[in-house]
């Protein structure tokens, strides 16, 4: 088998692959309101088997769709490369900050916007059409390929596990290439050999039956206050989480870690002009920056609600209040033994009646630099891009840790979204050359891990 013919074939059909990521991004998914999820699923199958790749739809009971895709390589049988993606994607709002219909999936110069352009729908046409590059140049594939692509990775991914092992048999692999890789500001993909963990969980206080006038603030507690007493206690200003032994299971990043990270290139001046900031938290920068993205662990307020929100002013004292916290975990970290240790915290410190409510809990994973399968990714990735960044984590969380436990296989993040391409944001974009760079790349990883 040749790149050349695979990379030629990439070349003159980009406009299939644009037409049904455009297609795909036209679909809502947005699994937190279940909206267009059923739908979505047969829109997956129908791209895939375009593609000629065999698929079928998977269900359990209660769990969004997973569409499973398979090709058997006649080849080279005795390897198997997994493709994990998702076709659910974030809400859109505020819907007013969009410049365009958040679906509509336009192209201006060398950009396609919608919800999902990048996260995940982006990502996941570039591994369809490396496959199909392959089976029309070639008349087969380098190594068996599955896909496994899931409809609630934006909600927590809430069943994976109960898929993994019910179809263990059917999605055994031997190397797991992941739903998403970010393209830096200098055009490098950063190669993902991790991902953070995450506990996700709601606090919320009721002092009132119902909302009051606000001159009833002598008498009446506000809820928010109480919220906001209690959110003091958990982390200090430099972003230290002060709840008891938070970091007991912590491991250190070992010598190797430190070495890929001092190589890893982070462009802090860009970085903090694009989100408009003026300094990282506890000042940090340089290596201690990067060691943070990579290992550090953190407490952050995703959401708070209470009273009155909208424009203008209203004199109200509010009944009730909420808040909703995302914590970022390290490996060692057991998201359910971090919960109870908030629990206790928050009782110890007086604040026992506040409700806690828990969305979803994701241990972080590691695939080792060592794996033969990270040079092969790595090789391909620097062939194409000319140079490729290794990155021990990412930053962001998934269910790697449920592949890595329950496939036993290693997992490798290398993908097309442009690490300014605001996914989870409004104008949220795809750039077309990625996409081209990206399949090409796919294309090159099938042919290095079928020759192993």
């Amino acid at each position: 088998m040749s790149k050349l013919s695979t990379f030629k074939y990439v070349d003159s059909h980009m406009p299939n692959l644009i037409f049904d990521l455009q297609t795909l991004i036209r679909q809502p998914s947005i699994s937190a309101k279940n909206e267009g999820i059923e739908k979505c699923s047969h829109l997956v199958k129908k791209t895939l088997e375009k593609s000629g790749i065999k698929s079928e739809i998977l269900k359990i009971k209660n769990a969004a769709p997973i569409v499973y895709g398979e090709i058997k390589s006649k080849q080279n049988p005795r390897k198997t490369l997994m493709f994990y993606n998702h076709y659910d994607v974030q809400p859109v709002e505020p819907f007013e900050l969009w410049d365009d219909h958040p679906f509509s999936g336009k192209i201006k110069g060398n950009k396609i916007f919608g919800r999902g352009a990048s996260d995940d729908k982006g990502e996941l046409i570039t591994r369809i059409k490396a496959v199909e590059a392959h089976l029309k140049t070639n008349g087969d594939v380098p190594c068996n390929i599955k896909f496994v692509i899931e409809g609630e990775e934006e909600t927590g991914s809430a069943h994976i596990n109960q898929y993994l092992k019910k179809f263990k048999n059917k999605f055994s692999c031997d190397g797991v290439i992941w739903e998403f890789g970010y393209v830096d500001s200098q055009n490098r993909p950063i190669i993902g050999l991790g991902m953070k963990g995450l506990l996700y969980v709601e606090l919320s206080v009721r002092e009132s039956i119902r909302d009051a006038h606000s001159s009833l603030a002598v008498l009446i507690k506000n809820p928010a206050w109480r919220l906001i007493e209690a959110l003091q206690t958990l982390r200090d200003s430099n972003g230290k989480i002060l709840i008891k032994d938070w970091y007991k299971e912590m491991t250190k990043l070992s010598k190797s870690d430190l070495e890929i990270i001092s190589r890893e290139p982070f462009d802090e001046k860009s970085f903090k002009k694009e989100f408009g900031i003026n300094s990282f938290v506890d000042n940090l920068h340089g290596l201690n920056a990067k060691k943070a993205l990579v290992g550090g662990a953190t407490c952050n307020i995703a959401g708070f609600i209470s009273g009155y929100i909208a424009n203008g002013a209203k004199t109200v004292l509010p009944g009730e209040a909420l808040v909703k916290i995302d914590f970022r975990l390290v490996p060692k970290m057991d998201p359910k033994k971090q919960f109870h240790r908030l629990k206790k915290h928050l009782k110890s410190k007086g604040y026992g009646d506040i409700k806690i409510k828990i969305f979803h809990g994701e241990s972080a994973a590691r695939t080792n630099p060592t794996d033969p399968f990270v040079s092969k990714v790595k090789e391909s990735a620097d062939h194409v891009f000319g140079k490729s960044i290794l990155n021990v984590s990412n930053a962001g969380t998934g269910p790697m840790h449920s592949f890595v436990n329950i496939l036993n296989a290693p997992c490798i993040s290398i993908g097309s979204t442009y690490m300014f391409s605001r996914i989870h944001s409004p104008n949220e974009f795809t750039r077309i050359d990625l996409l081209k760079k990206t399949t090409k790349c796919i294309c090159l990883i099938m042919e290095k891990f079928g020759n192993d």
